[in-house]
């Protein structure tokens, strides 16, 4: 990891099913989310994505190699900058900002982080930080040809 690199996910889009199961989980009913003719008559028109499912669906977009992802470790500055809509396909766009030591096994990460939909509207926008190993977990099983692509890509070794 270097600062400054960049990264850019797969689409995805966000669906009625994922509105429905998000109110299921979290009890968030509000009829922005859940009533079509409430939303017809507001602001947006139409229903919108639930920003905390909009928020932990890009997040979960970026790739990372989970033998040097240890834990979330935190989120600053998180805006709603345009509204989601069902049916939109979001990606996410990553920038890496900081590189910090955390302690001697542990560092932080935190990168700009953009969900972008289709329209190529930003609609949230982050620092979003992760505490990362300083160095790789072994991965039982794991090739020797998968663990020197992922110490050529990811910059670290077993």
């Amino acid at each position: 990891m270097s600062l400054g690199q960049t990264g850019v996910s797969s689409g995805r889009t966000m669906t009625e099913t994922d509105v429905v199961n998000f109110c299921m989980l979290t009890g968030n009913w509000l009829e922005l989310h859940s009533n079509v003719e409430h939303a017809k008559a507001s602001l947006y028109g139409q229903r919108l994505v639930q920003g905390s499912l909009v928020f932990s669906i890009v997040n979960a977009m970026i790739p990372f190699d989970s033998s040097v992802l240890a834990a979330f470790y935190g989120c600053d500055n998180l805006r709603f900058l345009r509204p989601t809509f069902i049916n939109d396909t979001l990606w996410a766009r990553v920038e890496i900002t900081d590189l910090k030591d955390h302690d001697e096994k542990h560092g932080v990460v935190t990168s700009k982080l953009e969900g972008i939909n289709q329209r190529d509207e930003t609609v949230l926008r982050c620092a979003f930080s992760l505490l990362i190993r300083k160095a790789r977990l072994d991965r039982p099983g794991e090739p020797d040809k998968i663990r020197a692509v992922h110490e050529k890509t990811q910059g670290t070794s077993s």
